[in-house]
């Protein structure tokens, strides 16, 4: 399969979308088209395990790949979850499910994609013929730099940087970024938010000069953001896999329509969900969930993107973002594929702040997706009442999912069809909020607050947050924004 960019200009293989990470004219790499799942395909994928659930949705789009290698890949990448079980769905009553994405080695949902990576990156280079090492670079609102830090250590003729918003993520985001092991990484707190961590590290990839600069060192430029097709089309494979699961339990018949309600920041993940639907997943509708930066909200009501806001830092870091990228794919898509309307937009936001989709779009949206948005205090009453009825405990992102999920059923009065909300990280990246939202107490301390975190829930705590306690911390680099290329500089000269 080809993949071409959203902005015109680049067509492409699988291997050379995920070798590069972006298209050489600034836009992301989409399929030429949607492959396609048949019934029969989703009945012949009820019996398999998860690997080989994810390798048969991954071989549609990288069919250059080696089926066998790549299911390998996957049962290699997904044996170092929790149990062997990388996704499990969770039924809390007739009709809410959780989709449990945080059983990976970095404890988020971006586990699912960067223990794979790795693989789809190096396996991409050498069927493009790259020789040359490979610096990925990443920007991080908290999640994506650990797991990606994690997915790379070590990881031969590969070097890995990662940003993140010095005042912008949790105490554990933090933590566990900063004691990171491995000889190939490196990591800088940004003085700044995570919208300029990003539009830093895409100013360096567009670069022409930034990239010969690399080049005379022997790297090419890539990435572990959900700008890259290889992050994004992993998390695709967990959609089928909780509609498979609802089937093979007995839930739902196959062909029966599932929603999904998705806690939102860069759009991929939601993005990933809409993709499943495009390949013929039975999808109703998909509930677009965003903290108290609303700026997703603000867009699929009015039809208006204006970045041109009040920024805030809440208890959901990873969602505190106003420049949310994979939205440009979704824009494409909208557009029938206009590459010359979408780069338009994208071009407006970055001189004016703001762009304006066609009303005909808007309609569309509408029909596929169900946008909300939760405040901080609905994040801890969220949180509270799920768990006193429940005693289901939750983070503070997917309390966000939840509450826009539970609106949605209520406003349009949809109880019957089954709402999988999907958590995206455990409660113990970030405990003091959820220790908060439960008990009101407010714990200083992050190791204290997990102590009585699971006192409170009995829920188990992760080694490898645990662990953080006695770990050293190697990276105290703090930057400005406009200062990153350097950084970078710095690194690729380390041998």
């Amino acid at each position: 399969m080809k993949f071409i960019s959203t902005r015109g200009e680049e067509t492409v293989t699988g291997a050379e979308a995920i070798a590069h990470g972006i298209a050489s004219d600034g836009g992301l790499f989409v399929p030429e088209a949607f492959p396609e799942v048949s019934e029969d395909e989703l009945k012949a994928m009820l019996p398999m395990s998860y690997a080989e659930r994810a390798a048969t949705v991954l071989y549609k789009y990288l069919d250059e790949y080696d089926f066998e290698e790549l299911k390998a890949a996957c049962e290699k990448a997904y044996s170092q979850f929790d149990e062997g079980d990388a996704a499990p769905l969770v039924k809390i009553d007739s009709s809410i499910y959780m989709l449990e994405l945080f059983h990976g080695p970095t404890c988020a949902f971006k586990d699912l994609a960067l223990t794979l990576l790795p693989y789809l990156l190096r396996k991409g280079c050498d069927l493009c013929g790259i020789k040359e090492d490979v610096l990925i670079l990443v920007a991080t609102s908290g999640d994506t730099g650990k797991a990606a830090l994690e997915g790379f250590k070590n990881a031969p003729g590969i070097k890995i940087m990662v940003f993140y918003p010095n005042e912008g993520v949790s105490k554990m985001q933090k933590l566990q970024m900063a004691t990171q092991e491995g000889n190939n990484v490196a990591v800088v707190a940004v003085r700044s938010n995570f919208d300029d961590c990003q539009s830093a590290v895409k100013t360096i990839f567009t670069s022409e000069a930034c990239k010969e600069e690399l080049e005379k060192r022997g790297y090419i430029l890539s990435s572990a953001n959900s700008i890259n097709f290889g992050r994004l089309a992993p998390q695709i494979a967990y959609y089928f896999s909780a509609y498979l699961d609802l089937v093979s339990s007995g839930q739902i018949q196959l062909g029966e329509k599932v929603n999904f309600a998705v806690p939102t920041g860069n759009f991929g993940n939601i993005l990933a969900a809409y993709y499943a639907m495009r390949m013929g997943l039975p999808v109703g509708r998909l509930v677009c969930a965003s903290n108290k930066n609303n700026i997703l909200t603000d867009f699929f009501k009015t039809g208006v993107y204006d970045k041109r806001r009040e920024f805030y830092k809440t208890m959901s870091p990873s969602m505190d973002i106003l420049i949310s990228s994979n939205l440009e794919r979704l824009l494409f898509e909208l557009s029938g594929r206009n590459a010359v309307r979408t780069k338009i937009r994208m071009d407006k936001l970055k001189s004016d702040g703001v762009y304006e989709i066609y009303d005909e779009e808007k309609e569309e949206l509408a029909k596929l997706f169900y946008s909300d948005y939760c405040g901080e205090d609905e994040t801890v009453e969220t949180i509270y009442e799920f768990f006193e009825e429940y005693q289901y405990p939750m983070d503070t992102h997917t309390a966000c999912a939840m509450y826009a999920a539970a609106n949605y059923m209520e406003k349009e009065k949809d109880h019957d069809t089954p709402m999988v909300v999907v958590s995206t990280a455990s409660p113990y990246k970030f405990p003091q909020d959820v220790m908060y939202a439960l008990t009101g107490n407010d714990i200083k301390d992050s190791f204290k607050a997990i102590k009585h975190l699971n006192i409170t829930t009995a829920m188990k705590v992760p080694k490898s947050l645990a662990g953080l306690r006695d770990k050293k911390v190697r990276f105290d680099t703090v930057a400005d924004k406009d200062k990153l290329y350097p950084e970078v500089l710095r690194f690729a000269e380390k041998k």
